[in-house]
């Protein structure tokens, strides 16, 4: 009987751990499926800020840049209509050209914010290819532009490329809207590792004692944007006015090892 007995206290103990055990491990489990899911909510909200701030660099970069020229354009056709019609009507075109441009882009990042139709399709981010249409439109709006390319031009990860087009583009439209009159140098160089870009331009000598613009330190808005685009690719973007005038901005942008 009394074997019986303890027996069955046996039993209900370890019944009562294994219960125990039991919920135990459902405890440990609903945690950590909780800790997940928090760490997941956490990646996707960093990662929603992330391509929130990457957007808003480029609608700046966009609406910025092809603004500007379009408002020096229309200024340079309205100076001239009466006297030089046929220059203003040039003048008139690439304003109407910059926007079909910004109206492209536009398009893109609205893209990435609301997929598009499959049959719809997205203009290609701009880079490297393409700045030698840059250079002619700022040209025309009236800062002579020489450009120089080093190295073996070769294809660059998305990122990068898109990157360096939009230095050039924030250098270039800086320039023509702080530095009428002025002209600019755009080099490029390749190396085995790095990719490297400046843009210098003359402009009033800081010894003058003449005002720097809004981003003379380097701190504007679409600079600040850039030096934070170079960072996540590991590189670093310089940006300062020149002693002896006008302003430079250069950057390096490691692009791995070189493929075989």
């Amino acid at each position: 009987m009394a074997f019986t007995l303890l027996g069955w206290l046996v039993a209900v103990c370890a019944a009562a751990v294994a219960i125990h055990a039991r919920r135990s491990r459902t405890r440990d489990l609903a945690e950590r499926n909780r800790l997940m899911q928090a760490e997941r909510d956490s990646a996707t909200r960093l990662a929603v800020e992330q391509e929130r701030a990457r957007i808003a660099r480029e609608l700046h970069d966009v609406v910025s840049h092809n603004v500007s020229v379009m408002i020096i354009q229309t200024g340079a056709a309205r100076r001239s209509v009466h006297e030089l019609p046929e220059e203003a009507i040039e003048a008139l075109r690439a304003a109407e050209t910059s926007g079909r441009e910004a109206m492209n882009e536009l398009r893109h990042l609205l893209g990435l914010l609301a997929p598009a139709e499959p049959h719809e399709d997205l203009v290609p981010q701009p880079g490297l290819s393409r700045l030698g249409t840059l250079v002619d439109k700022i040209a025309f709006a009236g800062m002579p532009v020489e450009m120089s390319i080093e190295g073996q031009p070769r294809p660059l990860p998305a990122g990068v490329d898109l990157t360096a087009y939009r230095i050039v583009q924030e250098a270039l439209t800086n320039a023509l809207k702080h530095a009428p009159g002025g002209r600019a140098e755009v080099f490029v160089r390749y190396t085995e590792r790095l990719l490297r870009v400046e843009v210098v331009n003359t402009g009033p000598s800081v010894l003058t004692g003449t005002p720097a613009p809004a981003s003379g330190n380097g701190a504007g808005r679409g600079l600040v944007g850039l030096r934070e685009r170079v960072a996540v690719l590991g590189g670093d973007l310089d940006a300062r006015r020149r002693l002896g005038g006008g302003y430079r901005v250069r950057a390096k942008i490691p692009l791995g090892e070189p493929a075989a």
